[in-house]
């Protein structure tokens, strides 16, 4: 539950009434949904990065590891989990967590150097190699606990290009190989000797046929789900088999990837939709259930609709239809809605017919939430809203279970108060919602 200085107030974009949080909250409202210097329909990228460095040092270094950790294995966020690193290392009293908080979010070996681009951004010049900042040892040592997670594999594929390279990340840390085979693989690190991974990246820049490379990769499983999900045109195209790429789908793993992922692929390539559909839900049937009655309501704002990222075809709106469709799955009972303007029931139906009864249920234009909370909430109902929280209108306590999910990184929101937050747009905020209600659940009992 959120705590809030009740002495301060503040108003959302839209100008409505808001609360100033303690840093910590402001840290996490901030964090959990942060893609790093991408910039957002209200508040541009650079002001939300000066935000969360302002807030670091406002935060208990414990709180403020954990949230870095929260953001990366929790969200699948993987910079803005390395700015707050960076941030800590800056502070007396932060630095020790630094090395066992790197240790934990760096979870791909490009992730080093792009630490290192993020601890050296302030210094980088003309000069660079002359005007770069020593790095202190606890990220040294992170970074070293880091490397030893690799293999040559991994590290091949990452080896790219840019002001850092891997080799440059060995040679600053010192790292100690866990044995000789991994010796051997650092010593070509070093070397610039690592074979070329074989990836579809690599397969397909060596000019070798697309369609010969792709079948290749496919049987030998050496795609991963999400470089599937992101391919599947590109195969279509090239003349994949369609049995080919839908065998591919059934078999491949979901546990890392978040529910709009298939709604972007399935855009692109609308005859895989059932198989795109059924790999989407397959992937929620170890989860959680939610017991009794749910109502929620998602916000289809016209704010909604900014893309997540400047790489990213996918809006929060959509993002909101992943949450919205994992919610319908583990729900005993549920009844779906919309607001804007106006408030509009969404059929009762499952995976992407629902994404589109949601997109389509009404105008995109005003974020009237506290209109749309006191026409739906009744008593006795969990509510859940998923929205960007940048209402027009005051909203009012939830008359049971509130529940306001933030798919935003915007300073002020509204969901405070009796409402129960939470930050992010993966998969786990219906976890920890059920696990919540669980634990309060356990203390009634007792």
């Amino acid at each position: 539950m959120v705590r809030l200085n009740k002495f301060l107030r503040a108003f959302t974009h839209e100008g409505a009434p808001s609360r100033q949080l303690a840093p910590e909250q402001a840290l996490q409202r901030t964090l959990l949904s942060c893609l790093l210097w991408e910039d957002q329909f209200y508040e541009d990228g650079v002001s939300v990065a000066e935000r969360i460095k302002a807030l670091v040092p406002q935060v208990a270094p414990r709180e403020a590891a954990q949230l870095a950790v929260r953001a990366r294995e929790e969200m699948k966020l993987r910079h803005a989990p390395l700015l707050v690193a960076r941030e800590m290392a800056r502070l007396p009293e932060h630095r020790a967590l630094v090395a066992e908080t790197l240790a934990r979010i760096i979870q791909r070996p490009d992730e080093m150097t792009e630490l290192l681009a993020i601890y050296w951004a302030d210094s980088l010049g003309p000069q660079q190699q002359r005007r770069r900042q020593p790095v202190s040892a606890q990220v040294k040592k992170g970074l070293a606990k880091a490397f030893t997670k690799f293999d040559a594999y991994q590290l091949a594929k990452y080896d790219r290009e840019g002001p850092v390279r891997l080799r440059d990340v060995l040679f600053l840390v010192h790292a100690k190989p866990r044995d000789a085979a991994q010796e051997a693989v650092w010593k070509q690190l070093a070397a610039s000797e690592l074979p070329s991974p074989d990836t579809w990246e690599v397969a397909l820049s060596k000019g070798a046929d697309k369609r010969a490379s792709f079948e290749r990769l496919l049987a030998e499983k050496r795609l991963g789900a999400l470089a599937l999900l992101r391919n599947l045109r590109l195969m279509r195209e090239v003349g994949v088999p369609r049995a080919t790429i839908a065998a591919a789908i059934e078999t491949m793993r979901t546990d890392r990837i978040l529910p709009y992922r298939f709604i972007t692929a399935a855009r692109h390539v609308l005859d895989f939709e059932p198989e795109l559909e059924q790999a989407m839900l397959g992937a929620i049937k170890g989860y959680a259930r939610l017991p009794g009655r749910t109502r929620l309501l998602i916000d289809v704002s016209g704010s909604m609709f900014a893309k997540l990222s400047a790489q990213s075809e996918m809006t929060r709106a959509e993002a909101a239809c992943g949450l919205a469709i994992l919610a319908c799955e583990v729900c005993d009972e549920v009844e779906i809605f919309t607001f804007s303007d106006k408030v509009v029931k969404v059929p009762p139906r499952r995976g992407f017919a629902l994404r589109d009864a949601i997109l389509g249920s009404q105008p995109h234009s005003g974020t009237y939430l506290g209109r749309a909370v006191g026409e739906i909430d009744r008593k006795g109902d969990r509510l859940i809203v998923f929205t960007d929280e940048q209402s027009h209108d005051a909203v009012p306590s939830p008359k049971a279970r509130g529940t306001m999910v933030n798919v935003a990184s915007y300073q002020h929101g509204v969901g405070y108060g009796p409402w129960t937050r939470v930050d992010g747009f993966s998969e786990a905020v219906i976890a920890w919602i059920a696990a919540q209600e669980e634990t309060l659940r356990g203390a009634t009992l007792h």
